[in-house]
């Protein structure tokens, strides 16, 4: 059976022109002259890909290639954007759309033929998504700022929670250029991440992951970043993030992911990936305010519908000018804290020194202790 695609085009001349030559290469042709059909034939005829012009009236390329990506049933559909939009910010705002390949008009058939094979046979080699039921359970940790130690908060909670459940643990540093596990437990410079975010979305399968994921002594894999984030293409982030949280979510029953902050480019859709969500604040009042309109914004694009956001109140400092729970929480609008973890400097001092996290070098401390309870609060929720 032939593969089908879509061309999306208002002047009617390409649409005539292209769908000629590739129906004489074979593939079976369906041709849109406007966004709103492109969406429309999208549902209804279900092509293996989308070829789409980007200056249309009405609703653009762009626009077209969003509303794909949003929708789970046409999300997977391969998108070149063929267009006469030259520019380098042309070319980054369509693969933040959601394009998998750019190529500029005019240009010579054979070579927009091969882009098109290439892509088809990109799209067939791709491992078939296993049912949301078969795939692990992932954690997301963000907050609203840096500097509140949701990176060693990461570490902990997986090393806590692969220890009382002795089930297999992976945790990954999200975030390009800011890695911390790796200095901090002694490994060699890695940039596992970065790596991984320079392929295809399409590359990025469990199997390539499984290359990048180190072990340890505390049972659980990582997936390390670097501390520099050059030679990153931030272009396009967003689509080769969900590829890694997929591929992440497919190779074990658990994963802790180190989000960062919202300022982590598509971080909405990481989140969205995620079973459950810990959402880091510390009781600074401006921190707090902050903290609550990353909850709003959680919120908007729907995130809270079916799924846990536990709120963690972690003491930075020791410090009688620090707000309490209960102010907090009020401040959140009645927002429940699902855990406190006490500022304890020396013992993550020590741990740092011995390489190891802190719950395995101190685990009868009190921030072990709090880790571990939030460990069982997870365990619960995954039933």
């Amino acid at each position: 059976m032939p593969e089908k695609i879509l061309i999306v085009d208002d002047d009617l001349e390409t649409l005539r022109l292209v769908g000629l030559m590739l129906q004489r290469q074979g593939y079976e042709i369906v041709v849109a002259n406007s966004g709103k059909q492109a969406l429309n034939f999208a549902k209804s005829e279900a092509p293996d890909l989308i070829v789409l012009d980007i200056m249309m009236p009405e609703m653009d390329g762009f626009q077209v290639s969003q509303f794909l990506r949003k929708d789970p049933a046409l999300t997977g559909i391969p998108i070149l954007m063929f267009t006469a939009k030259s520019q380098v910010d042309d070319k980054v705002a369509g693969y933040d759309a959601g394009a998998d390949d750019y190529l500029t008009k005019p240009v010579h058939p054979a070579e927009l033929v091969a882009h098109i094979k290439a892509l088809l046979t990109r799209t067939r080699s791709r491992p078939a998504p296993l049912p949301a039921a078969q795939r692990g359970y992932a954690v997301g940790i963000i907050g609203c700022k840096g500097g509140m130690g949701i990176s060693t908060l990461t570490l902990n909670l997986a090393a806590s929670y692969a220890q009382k459940t002795k089930t297999e643990v992976i945790a990954a540093e999200m975030r390009v250029g800011q890695g911390s596990w790796g200095p901090q437990l002694g490994f060699a410079p890695s940039n596992a991440l970065e790596t991984i975010l320079r392929m295809n979305p399409s590359e990025i399968t469990p199997a390539e992951v499984e290359k990048h994921l180190v072990g340890t002594a505390f049972g659980v894999r990582l997936l390390l970043a670097s501390d520099s984030s050059m030679n990153v293409d931030f272009a396009g982030m967003t689509d080769r993030s969900l590829a890694l949280v997929n591929s992440v979510t497919l190779l074990g029953p658990m994963s802790f992911l180190d989000l960062g902050t919202s300022f982590l480019p598509g971080y909405e859709k990481l989140c969205n990936v995620c079973s459950e969500l810990i959402v880091v604040t510390d009781p600074v009042p401006a921190t707090v305010m902050r903290t609550k309109v990353l909850l709003g914004e959680l919120r908007s694009f729907g995130y809270a519908s079916g799924k846990m956001i536990n709120i963690v109140l972690i003491n930075r400092v020791r410090s009688e000018m620090q707000l309490n729970s209960i102010q907090v929480s009020d401040m959140l609008n009645g927002e429940a804290i699902s855990m406190m973890i006490p500022s304890v400097p020396e013992q993550a001092y020590q741990a740092d020194q011995k390489q190891s996290p802190l719950v395995k070098v101190h685990p009868d401390g009190l921030a072990a202790q709090q880790i571990g309870n939030l460990a069982e609060l997870i365990k619960t929720h995954v039933g």
